[in-house]
């Protein structure tokens, strides 16, 4: 089944290069609980969710918010966006004290969805810059403004740059993924942060691997495994979700050589998840050229 080869893959790209992809932690308890902070408990049904920006991640916390309240089961559409995001709603494995952490993970069914590295790094561009989003600006449109996009002194608020149009490029916001300087002092914001990194799927045994692509199977396939799926009902997917055509359009925007960067960046993510890699976008012989 895909499951079956998922997770295959996973455990074969794990061992073929464990030091890569387990950021030199070697075994579960060498997880800090920072690195932890993207895993969410339902104790009631033993479940552990690992959410990834930009993965449906608004409509699985959802569902581990209804879990969490109990029957009769809400609808998950019943449940505010920022009900949702706001932190202290959901129960997040590093809450609990090491020996319990450790055997939640051994116990409880784990899952967590992914995406193609490249078309989630333009839904996490079109989300967080493209918008008004004064958060966003402030922490990081901003800085992009000045150091990749030529202005030296880009308005204060998210509000005026709006009104001036004025955005960081797709192109800006790769060169503040490829500067090294951008880690220098904390690790990439999580809608940006490679997903592996989030997950730990060398370090954690996930017993489901969905995929954004086959979402609508994929959810229905977790909701029998789970032995919920008379209770709850996965709603559709109406992201626009990124065609293969803008696909090259985005990128055509960003040079050859930074491109082949990008991917060298999300490898492990590429690898590691079964994405393939994106070679007309590589190739200088390809549609794109340089």
């Amino acid at each position: 089944s895909l499951q079956t080869f998922r997770k295959q893959l996973l455990r074969e790209s794990c061992a073929a290069d464990r030091g890569a992809f387990s950021e030199g932690k070697q075994v579960i308890n060498n997880l800090m609980n920072k690195d932890l902070n993207h895993l969410l408990v339902d104790d009631k049904h033993g479940i552990i969710y690992c959410f990834i920006p930009k993965v449906a991640c608004t409509n699985w916390k959802r569902f581990m918010f209804i879990l969490k309240q109990g029957e009769p089961y809400k609808d998950l559409m019943s449940i505010p966006h920022n009900l949702v995001h706001n932190s202290n709603q959901l129960i997040r494995l590093s809450s609990f004290p090491k020996p319990e952490q450790k055997a939640r993970l051994k116990y409880y069914t784990k899952f967590l969805f992914v995406r193609d590295p490249f078309v989630r790094l333009i839904s996490a561009y079109r989300d967080k810059f493209q918008k008004n989003n004064k958060y966003f600006y402030q922490y990081f449109g901003r800085n992009i403004l000045r150091r990749y996009g030529g202005k030296p002194d880009p308005p204060q608020s998210a509000d005026e740059a709006y009104a001036l149009n004025l955005r960081p490029s797709f192109y800006n916001f790769i060169q503040y993924l490829l500067d090294p300087q951008t880690e220098r002092n904390e690790p990439f914001e999580p809608h940006w942060r490679q997903m592996y990194r989030l997950c730990h799927p060398c370090l954690i045994q996930y017993d489901f691997v969905g995929q954004q692509e086959t979402l609508q199977d994929d959810a229905e396939q977790l909701l029998q495994i789970l032995q919920l799926e008379n209770d709850i009902k996965f709603p559709p997917s109406y992201e626009n979700m990124t065609s293969p055509d803008s696909v090259l359009d985005w990128y055509r925007t960003v040079p050859l050589e930074a491109r082949g960067k990008l991917y060298k960046l999300y490898e492990a993510d590429f690898r590691l998840f079964g994405y393939r890699k994106p070679n007309a976008l590589l190739d200088e012989s390809s549609v794109l050229g340089s």
